[in-house]
């Protein structure tokens, strides 16, 4: 069966060679019409070590646009609290698994250009892939991106294009350039093709975990890349018969930008009309007032049983440094998921607990924009 793009909302199809970015009825994002197959465990050991181990479950196979993504190592924080460490990604952050596929399937259909739009971490995994595929790339980041993530995009030979304004103004000037003929739009948040590169997050745990899942996954959510692929792979193994019970999805966002935490415990299925404007944050990756996937997120975690927290930009300082005291220095924005479960985990684990009952991921380096300042040195204040 041809693999098509497919509207979750009305149902619009297209060929994904035809270069559309989005559903030209209604302008949403695109899900993928394709079916995954199990992957055998039995035959892993002998595969090669990234995350197109997976083959089955992936769109794409036999790449050319690879730097080894994947199969980040997980560590304990405490007995029942592990943490990924995908900030060890080549570009050293988890958008790497989403960025080999865009980049994989741009290669494949050999566009004019690429454009991508970011505030920082997908801009720069989207540079550094077409750098690898040979492929011509525009980055759009807004003019407040980290000066260290800006340089990464530029080293890698992409055009960067600073926009005036926030997360949101990038958006709109990247998918205006998308319109243009002959570009493809590699948008972590539009093309399916990231989720299912970043599902495979969740096929690692299966595979390190001996064949199961914690019980629960901590997710950090701006656009939700991570969880809606989180998702994908959790729907995926247990269809396959790969897993027994399916976790909970917890979702965190920086209580300063928390569009979705206000509209689950609203009991909302869509976002709420929020004021114009948004206050700064910390946490700049997961700074997003408008996710256009809003509804399946929201769906996805009260499928899982699961729910949002929020935390503050002093629970985010603090994180940060709590992490770096045990020996991982992580950016402000991939600290988020600690911070709004560390108190908890410490306070609630006994000394003989070996079960494993969450992973929160280190989505990127603190080399990326380095220590966060303290309050009322230059950086947002608690709320």
């Amino acid at each position: 069966m041809t693999t098509m793009y497919v509207c979750p909302v009305d149902g619009t199809r297209s060929p994904v060679a035809s270069l559309a970015w989005c559903c030209p009825v209604c302008r949403g994002p695109w899900d993928l019409d394709f079916e995954a197959s199990a992957v055998p465990p039995k035959s892993l050991s002998s595969r090669v070590d990234s995350l197109w181990r997976y083959e089955e479950a992936l769109p794409l196979a036999a790449p050319v646009t690879t730097l080894g993504e994947g199969r980040t190592p997980l560590v304990p924080l405490t007995p029942s609290v592990s943490a990924k460490l995908d900030f060890l990604m080549p570009t050293l952050s988890f958008k790497d698994r989403g960025a080999v596929m865009l980049a994989e399937l741009a290669r494949r259909l050999g566009p004019e250009r690429v454009t991508a739009d970011s505030s920082g971490n997908a801009g720069t995994a989207i540079a550094a892939y077409c750098a690898r595929a040979g492929l011509p790339c525009t980055v759009y980041v807004p003019e407040a991106t980290s000066p260290k993530k800006t340089e990464q995009i530029r080293a890698h030979g992409a055009r960067l294009e600073r926009v005036p304004g926030d997360r949101e103004a990038t958006a709109r000037a990247a998918r205006a350039a998308a319109d243009e003929p002959g570009t493809f739009y590699a948008s972590h948040v539009h093309n399916p093709y990231f989720l299912h590169g970043t599902k495979t997050y969740v096929y690692e745990l299966w595979e390190d975990l001996g064949g199961r899942l914690p019980e629960t996954l901590v997710v950090p959510v701006g656009n939700g890349t991570l969880l809606l692929g989180a998702a994908l792979a959790i729907a995926e193994l247990s269809a396959h018969g790969l897993i027994g019970e399916r976790p909970a999805l917890i979702a965190v966002q920086a209580e300063a930008v928390s569009p979705l935490a206000t509209a689950f415990r609203a009991g909302a299925e869509e976002l709420l009309p929020a004021p114009a404007g948004s206050a700064p944050t910390l946490a700049e990756g997961i700074a997003i007032p408008n996710p256009p996937r809003a509804r399946q997120i929201l769906r996805a975690v009260r499928a899982s049983g699961g729910t949002f927290r929020t935390v503050t930009e002093d629970q985010l300082r603090a994180a940060q440094l709590d992490l770096a005291s045990r020996g991982l220095f992580v950016e402000s924005t991939a600290v988020a998921c600690w911070a709004a479960v560390r108190d908890g985990a410490d306070g609630t684990d006994r000394a003989d607990r070996t079960d494993l009952r969450a992973v929160v991921p280190l989505c990127g380096a603190g080399a990326k924009t380095g220590l966060a300042p303290a309050a009322g040195a230059g950086g947002p204040s608690a709320p």
